[in-house]
């Protein structure tokens, strides 16, 4: 699963499905188990209930290879993600609130405005790394907001949060706990002058009523907002346009209506999902998945991104094409069960917003680089573009009542 695998992935996965669901992997040095590749295995394993987010049956192996990611206070470890119920069914409703239909809806306006003023930084004409300008940007701005983040010190989380999903990385340990200390310090603001945002409330839950969130707790919650609130956005807008400049044919499709952008959404998803597998899981007793028998104690992970190229014979049509007017793009791409991504819907809609702000104002873009030069993630659980340089032509004015 390292950095040769990961610039190859699709089509060293589509090989994988080819042989079989289920297969042996290193997931780092020292870490071996399983990973699952197929849609319908990978579903059982995401509601599994001796597949637990618990290390405990696998800790020698973890400790013995230096993996700290499972431990409460490093890594994303002490949220919701990291956690089984009852304490997952505890943190998960502390924030829920915050991501309801009604409350994302209300956001639209924000993320909008955002968008265009990102598109009228632009020059006027030229070339632009996209993921600098506007992928990253955009998402990066609303989870700061929703969270009380000042805007000086954006900068520096972007830095730490895309760190944090390369473990192995050399720079791993010091990006977590600049990460965390930030988020200890912004807790400590946050009580001496709340806000009127979902930090402020996560500190008063904490303080109001001692057993609802521990002070680990606390900071876990924050830093997986972080986190999983922008990066995998991130690399959905940045696969999501890079998939469109390969498919010409497709961005036609979307140009000439752009009623077909959410299910596009759920295509880009599914095509090349930006969140290629998911966190470790643990086997609590031996098990079989896909007629593979899995002892106590491993670990077993799902490749989302492969799982969704793995569509159900019914969905039917070629599921390693890209198609925008897809009517069943069913993907695992938010993951699947109690663990689902709280933030699907406000990812649906930033990147709404984004695709459709940029292809109606940005209307000539190009690759400035061939797609094999392009850099990926090299390692870690996320699939995406570290840059995505562009050439465009002109940038168009925006509709009235629509700049920022």
């Amino acid at each position: 699963m390292g950095p040769e695998f990961k610039a190859d992935a699709p089509r060293r996965f589509a090989r994988m499905r080819a042989e079989g669901p289920v297969h042996r992997a290193q997931f780092f040095p020292g870490i071996t188990g399983w990973i699952v590749v197929d849609h319908e295995v990978g579903r059982a394993a995401l509601t599994h209930p001796a597949l637990l987010k618990n290390a405990e049956p696998a800790v020698a192996m973890l400790e013995a290879a230096g993996f700290l990611g499972h431990q409460r206070g490093t890594g994303l470890g002490g949220n919701m993600l990291e956690s089984d119920p009852p304490e997952h069914t505890r943190l998960r409703r502390l924030v829920s609130a915050a991501f309801s239909p009604k409350r994302t809806a209300a956001l639209e306006p924000r993320i909008t405005r955002i968008a265009h003023g990102l598109i009228d930084a632009l020059p006027p004409a030229g070339q632009t790394d996209l993921v600098e300008t506007f992928a990253a940007p955009l998402p990066i701005a609303v989870i700061a907001e929703l969270l009380g983040i000042p805007e000086a010190d954006r900068f520096d989380f972007r830095r730490w949060t895309t760190l944090a999903f390369q473990v192995n990385h050399p720079e791993y340990a010091t990006a977590v706990a600049s990460l965390h200390g930030f988020l200890r310090a912004l807790v400590e603001e946050k009580r001496r002058a709340p806000g009127d945002d979902l930090l402020s409330v996560l500190v008063a839950a904490r303080d109001e009523d001692d057993g609802r969130l521990s002070e680990d707790e606390l900071v876990g919650t924050a830093a997986l907002l972080v986190i999983a609130g922008h990066e995998t956005t991130v690399n959905l807008l940045g696969n999501a346009v890079l998939a469109l400049l390969r498919h010409p044919d497709q961005l036609g499709l979307l140009r000439a209506d752009p009623g077909l952008l959410p299910g596009a959404i759920e295509e880009f998803l599914r095509y090349d999902s930006s969140v290629e597998r998911t966190t470790n899981r643990y086997a609590a007793q031996d098990l079989e998945l896909g007629g593979v028998h899995i002892p106590r104690g491993s670990v077993v992970a799902v490749a989302l991104s492969s799982a969704s190229r793995s569509l159900p014979q019914e969905d039917g049509g070629d599921s390693d094409t890209l198609d925008v007017t897809r009517r069943a793009a069913r993907h695992l791409a938010f993951g699947h069960g109690i663990h689902h991504c709280l933030g699907a819907p406000l990812a649906r809609l930033e990147a709404r917003v984004a695709l459709h702000t940029l292809l109606s104002r940005v209307p000539d873009l190009e690759l400035a680089v061939p797609a094999e030069a392009l850099d990926w993630f090299p390692v870690g659980m996320v699939r995406g573009v570290l840059s995505l340089p562009v050439r465009y032509r002109t940038v168009e004015r925006p509709a009235e009542g629509t700049a920022s």
